[in-house]
């Protein structure tokens, strides 16, 4: 007895349900560890470490990062107006100022969660790092 082909929803079923394996998130344990690479000294997890307080502060350098990306494009963009000319001198420096107490405020964020500024310059690889270099 000859079946015909799988009917689409049967289809999408059986692509979910590999998709759920493929996908299944189990915790990290210790040795779930690999090297990195060739001399690093890092190592790699195979597997989510699902720790709450892990998680929390690996958000938290995720956001702090986009963040100062944000704050070193508009200080930049800032720059540039103000050698343009194109602000007045009360508007630099209210512009200055707010960008001083974001810095400062982005500077406390990081001690609470215990990171430094370093620690959200992620490494891109061949791109390199994603924020310039502090002068």
């Amino acid at each position: 007895m000859t079946t015909g082909p799988p009917s689409r929803s049967d289809r999408f079923d059986e692509v979910a349900q590999a998709a759920g394996r493929a996908f299944r998130l189990l915790p990290a344990t210790p040795h779930d560890r690999q090297p990195a690479g060739r001399g690093s000294g890092q190592r790699i997890p195979h597997r989510i470490t699902t720790d709450p307080e892990a998680v929390e502060r690996d958000l938290m350098k995720l956001v702090l990062t986009l963040v100062e990306l944000l704050r070193q494009l508009m200080e930049r963009q800032a720059l540039r107006r103000v050698e343009a000319g194109d602000l007045t001198e009360e508007q630099e420096e209210e512009l200055g100022a707010t960008l001083m107490a974001l810095h400062d405020r982005m500077t406390d964020l990081c001690t609470r969660y215990g990171l430094t500024m370093q620690d959200l310059n992620l490494d891109l690889g061949p791109l390199g790092s994603l924020l310039p270099r502090a002068e």
